[in-house]
């Protein structure tokens, strides 16, 4: 199991040495890590946030365990070379083509939710998001002189019809073994591209007969998340509605730093990293929640290398640090257990053995 490690940025190297210190305690598993800079570490080092040798690794690697990339500190850099292009490039030049992103609501963290705990009890949406299309990669882009002499900056929102074929089926597909439920969200009624995404859609449907497909315009999926989002079960979208819905269900779920992903190829190899960002101010402080990181690795077991019980295992193990009342500072509750960031990876590697 070739697992490559790129902690990156801010907190990156701290949660992920919390989700390697859970995959060392699963006993048996053959485990194989690599690890390499990228990000603003990368810049730092060798001038370029994604260096050759960091892509190498990730592509000779079964798997790719991420930690997080940026700070404010590069924010002056030219564009190509900011931190996050490292993850752009990533998602690019492996065609992980399909983002995972899980929004699971605990029991334990009800109160620490945006919304009313009636609303979200028993919360279990999965966000399918597509990843290597959309405005994020299109062109042309840029920043342009009109004619008048006024600039005007521009980007390009595209999508193939093998792009968005690909995605809606695996859509389906999982569909199919959770709720059956589908809901495809876009701006068709705005956008020559969410249209030409929901004819394709519709027309994939027609192969899943079994699956209930619905489709909803982007601001009213925005508005149902936080009024009633246990209307959902699956949904699939494109790379910008997906980076923000998936953004705005994390808090529905009582914190960011509970949310993992994985970000998928056609064969199954996978990047899994925590949805929330670099967060420079709390890095060194042992202060962020590794869960997400965590629950990642557990995707990892699960999707790239088919350990469904060693996913298991870890996951029982966060849902018992929750019921024992552990929590760092992102999901603290009056009569809970504050612990930094080690104690907490700490506490579900001594679940796990118990």
């Amino acid at each position: 199991m070739k697992i490559a490690l790129l902690p990156g940025d801010g907190i990156g190297p701290e949660i992920v040495a919390q989700a390697v210190k859970v995959l060392a305690a699963l006993d048996g598993l053959p485990l194989e890590l690599e690890q390499a800079p990228v990000g603003g570490a990368a810049y730092d080092a060798s001038g370029d946030p994604l260096p050759a040798a960091t892509l190498a690794l990730a592509r000779k690697a079964d798997a790719i365990l991420f930690g997080a990339v940026g700070d404010w500190k590069y924010d002056s850099l030219p564009r190509e070379k900011r931190p996050e292009q490292a993850i752009l490039g990533l998602r690019r030049e492996l065609e992980l083509f399909a983002n995972l992103r899980p929004a699971l609501l605990y029991p334990e963290l009800a109160g620490a939710s945006s919304l009313r705990p009636e609303v979200v009890s028993g919360l279990d949406i999965l966000i399918l998001r597509e990843l290597t299309g959309d405005i994020y990669f299109g062109k042309p882009r840029g920043v342009r002189r009109l004619p008048s002499g006024e600039r005007e900056g521009f980007d390009t929102m595209t999508y193939t019809e093998g792009e968005i074929r690909r995605i809606a089926e695996m859509g389906f597909a999982l569909a199919r073994k959770r709720g059956r439920k589908l809901c495809s969200v876009d701006k068709a009624n705005v956008l020559e591209t969410s249209q030409f995404w929901r004819d394709i859609v519709i027309d994939i449907g027609k192969r899943f007969p079994d699956v209930a497909l619905s489709h909803m315009y982007v601001d009213n999926a925005a508005m149902q998340l936080v009024r009633n989002p246990k209307q959902f079960d699956v949904i699939v979208t494109g790379n910008l509605f997906g980076d923000i819905l998936s953004d705005e269900a994390s808090m529905l779920t009582g914190s960011i730093g509970m949310l993992p992903s994985a970000s998928l190829d056609a064969a199954g190899k996978g990047l899994y990293e925590p949805i929330h960002g670099s967060a420079p101010d709390l890095a060194g402080k042992n202060a962020a929640n590794p869960l997400a990181t965590i629950l990642s690795a557990a995707m990892m077991l699960r999707y790239t290398f088919d350990r469904t019980e060693a996913a298991e295992c870890i996951e029982r193990a966060v849902r018992t640090v929750l019921q024992q009342g552990y929590r760092t500072a992102d999901i603290q509750e009056a009569g809970s257990r504050q612990v930094g960031t080690t104690e907490m990876g700490d506490a579900v590697v001594a679940a796990m053995r118990a």
